[in-house]
């Protein structure tokens, strides 16, 4: 899971208001580039997460290509009796860093992620380190650190890679989301930590013989990892590798 996507085309004369009233960030914001957003279950736990583009006669949805059959049969589930169109588009995503091209758009959650670019024929693979990337900035990616129904898009970050908005209308999920925005502080995340060794991902973390999280994608030394804030620190350890967190 990561790489592969799948481009759903999401069309009929509803479709805006559908979306809005589903997704997790302002769907206004995809007329002038790529909106960052997520659709949740009800009691507010992350599902899927994907790219929304505007063009003239449909929204352009960029998911992971494992979640996307999942993701079109919810969409069709919440549609009812909704002028909404929710089909394969046909297109491929093609990544890159530097100059984009002129039809490309800038991704959203970090400038240093580079640019996407929608196209009706397949591209090779980019040679872009894009784990070592995420692991510096610390982005979760669908299916390795976002997993469906159990992670909370606060506790991945999401405020801080743009994928949410608390000033629009009413979506599945917001109000969970609401009330963990307005805690005082978040008990559990996603942190980048120090690693010494390789480990499976998903192996858990542990200190002092207490559970503190598990640890997800590393690159050059580092991991970025789910933990439990209070029990987090130096000396810990995922499998035969050494791990430490600095708040």
């Amino acid at each position: 899971m990561g790489t592969a996507r799948k481009v759903l085309k999401i069309g009929g004369d509803d479709r805006k208001s559908f979306l809005e009233g589903l997704v997790t960030n302002e769907v206004d914001r995809a007329a002038d580039g790529l909106v960052y957003a997520a659709i949740l279950t009800p009691q507010g736990k992350y599902l899927a997460d994907f790219f929304l583009l505007e063009t003239e006669e449909a929204y352009l949805l960029d998911a992971d290509a494992e979640q996307a059959p999942a993701l079109a049969q919810r969409l069709n589930m919440y549609k009812l009796r909704a002028d909404v169109t929710i089909e394969d588009s046909g297109l491929y995503v093609e990544r890159g860093m530097g100059t984009p091209p002129e039809d490309a758009f800038m991704d959203p959650r970090h400038p240093d992620l580079g640019w996407r670019r929608y196209t009706d024929t397949p591209v090779p693979d980019d040679t872009t380190d894009w784990d070592a990337i995420r692991v510096a900035h610390c982005i979760p990616e669908a299916g390795i650190e976002l997993i469906p129904n159990d992670t909370f898009i606060l506790e991945a970050g999401f405020e801080r890679i743009n994928g949410v908005d608390f000033h629009k209308g009413c979506y599945v999920g917001q109000e969970v989301t609401a009330r963990m925005k307005h805690k005082t502080e978040l008990r559990k995340g996603f942190a980048v930590v120090s690693v010494e060794g390789t480990v499976p991902v998903g192996t858990d973390i542990t200190r002092n013989d207490k559970a503190v999280g598990k640890l997800y994608t590393q690159s050059g030394g580092k991991g970025i990892a789910y933990l439990r804030f209070d029990r987090a620190g130096p000396d810990m350890k995922a499998g035969d590798a050494q791990v430490s967190y600095t708040a």
